[in-house]
């Protein structure tokens, strides 16, 4: 009898545990309270190119970005990796690449071109558009592509934090979106998904306990350049308490980018060399602090992903 009470009350207790771990907040897994106001600055595109590796570079190092994802297949990823072995600390993650954008500067897959057929357009590159992957790309060679991007940066010895997905592409299907859900899992990292509905959480589909993050903000195309700074202060201002991303796009406004973005003014040389300089200002710097921001990193967030997903992924 004494044996069975005895079972009974660890039970309860155990129950009593798991309960009250479901309902803690995100913020409160980290250590923070219920109230805190979490925010990555993160800078997409590492490895595009000298231009932004050099902008993100100091970013990271400066702290005015908390975290970075890299385009694997692109030709500056080599600088990366160097740079990544230097700064183990740096927090890393890979921009799950389908897609080659830009008209005059483009890339292609990982994995061997004949292996992958349908990721590819008519001149043998990625596709510009997310529309064409959507339409033609399998399944199968998703995948193996995707494998293909990660291992990449893991045999170079990136210490990766997340995964996030270039130009949405992996959230345009159910099939795309299950595909990036599944390497997430597989390789126990945390993916950048929206608890609420928005670009990182499709119409019709749920994520649960995978998602993290409530809400990913980003300047929208439009804006003129002297309302940078106000831009983000309307964003981040409204925000309660949470978990945010902010994704900046960080490069300088030189002659490798201009050539490379010569005809896109969204996400173009000026507009990334204007983020750069709107995150390092004291302006912004201060706004942050008197908003009572907690600026985190994806290795922090990942203290908080559900314990199906296993250890940590090295």
């Amino acid at each position: 009898m004494k044996r069975f009470l005895l079972l009974a009350v660890f039970c309860l207790a155990a129950a009593t545990a798991f309960s009250q771990n479901q309902r803690q907040t995100v913020q409160e897994k980290l250590g923070h309270p219920a109230t805190a106001k979490l925010l990555i600055i993160h800078a997409d595109d590492l490895g595009m190119s000298h231009s932004v590796n050099r902008a993100t570079f100091e970013a990271l190092e400066k702290g005015w970005v908390t975290s970075s994802s890299i385009l694997v297949p692109c030709p500056w990823f080599p600088e990366v990796a160097r740079w990544a072995q230097a700064h183990p600390e740096a927090d890393l993650g890979i921009h799950l690449a389908l897609n080659s954008e830009w008209t005059a500067f483009r890339w292609g897959p990982v994995s061997p071109a004949n292996k992958v057929q349908s990721l590819l357009d008519d001149q043998g590159y990625l596709p510009p558009l997310e529309t064409d992957v959507v339409q033609k790309a399998k399944l199968p060679e998703v995948e193996l592509e995707l494998r293909a991007q990660i291992d990449r940066a893991k045999k170079a010895g990136i210490r990766l934090s997340h995964f996030d997905t270039h130009m949405t592409t992996l959230t345009q299907s159910p099939g795309l979106f299950q595909t990036y859900k599944k390497m997430g899992r597989e390789y126990r990292l945390p993916l950048l998904l929206e608890r609420n509905s928005g670009t990182y959480l499709p119409q019709g589909q749920t994520v649960d306990e995978d998602a993290l993050i409530d809400k990913v903000l980003s300047i929208a195309p439009g804006v003129a350049l002297q309302d940078w700074t106000k831009a983000y202060k309307d964003m981040l201002t409204p925000l309660g308490p949470g978990v945010y991303e902010l994704i900046v796009h960080t490069a300088y406004d030189d002659d490798e980018m201009r050539g490379a973005t010569w005809d896109h003014p969204n996400w173009g040389a000026a507009w990334r060399q204007f983020d750069l300089e709107t995150l390092k200002s004291a302006e912004f710097q201060q706004f942050l602090k008197d908003q009572g921001f907690i600026l985190i990193r994806w290795r922090d967030l990942a203290k908080a992903l559900p314990a199906s997903y296993g250890a940590a992924s090295k």
